[in-house]
């Protein structure tokens, strides 16, 4: 199956300058909520809101309670980081929201792979980093002398992430991993669960931890599996049936990154 958790601790204490706003949406998918980070450098004007989350009207009024703000950033368009951007933005009057894809943001442009916002005492990058969604993004963060990243839904802070075609790509997803794998020791802040002391011992996790169920599913494949769901019926005999979904689509993902890698048409895996 796929490994122990690394041995990472989970980090209790934040920097003085994140605050986490968990999200009242806790479900199979979210876990305990969505993450909502809140940064602000120490003595500045201005702060950064990192995905506000669904439309709670309640969750984001204690968000904007912590404002003003430079920027609301989005980490990936899924619902549960994205859906109350507009109307937090809204109650700010206007407050400027960024995210790789056009259609989430408001009041200015796309950002732009490795693009650098800067001001108010955060240094921050946007790293480009596809695979759970077309539009995922990750933003290495420096404050004073602390290095942190926010990794979306790219990796959690407990589990695995779901990659979902057509959006997702499960190619994409392990460059990105590896890219996010030269950051040790770095903070590691997610969407979703809690906190891990070393970004890149995260990524490596989840790296060996893809690598095996993708030998598992050409295993399964190999076996006359050729359906997702057959084969979340070998590869995850023990699978929650509240779940099951996710795994399926994960299964389509990995068999479809397979039959790319072979060469092999949809009726066939080896190539001819």
């Amino acid at each position: 199956m796929g490994g122990a958790e690394p041995e990472s601790a989970e980090v209790d204490r934040l920097p003085g300058w994140v605050t986490l706003l968990r999200a009242p949406n806790p479900g199979p998918m979210t876990l305990d909520g969505t993450n909502t980070w809140i940064l602000r450098a120490p003595g500045a004007d201005f702060g950064t809101v990192i995905d506000p989350g669904p439309l709670d009207e309640g969750h984001l009024r204690r968000i904007a309670e912590h404002g003003p703000f430079q920027f609301i950033l989005i980490t990936h368009g899924h619902h549960d980081h994205v859906e109350g951007a507009a109307r937090l933005s809204e109650i700010l009057g206007g407050t400027a929201v960024l995210a790789a894809d056009p259609a989430h943001c408001r009041h200015g442009g796309p950002l732009d792979p490795q693009e650098h916002l800067g001001g108010n005492g955060l240094e921050i990058q946007v790293l480009d980093t596809p695979g759970h969604t077309s539009d995922s993004v990750c933003f290495l963060v420096e404050c004073e002398d602390d290095r942190v990243i926010f990794t979306g839904d790219t990796i959690l802070g407990r589990g695995t992430t779901v990659v979902a075609a057509p959006d997702g790509d499960l190619g994409s997803y392990l460059a990105s991993l590896t890219q996010l794998s030269a950051y040790e020791k770095v903070l590691m802040l997610p969407g979703h669960g809690p906190a891990r002391g070393d970004t890149a011992e995260r990524a490596s996790f989840y790296l060996d931890h893809r690598r095996e169920r993708l030998a598992q599913v050409a295993a399964a494949m190999a076996a006359g599996a050729d359906t997702p769901a057959a084969v979340v019926d070998l590869v995850y005999p023990d699978i929650d049936p509240g779940v099951r979904f996710a795994a399926e689509w994960s299964a389509a993902a990995q068999i479809d990154h397979l039959r790319r890698e072979s060469g092999a048409t949809p009726d066939r895996l080896d190539p001819p």
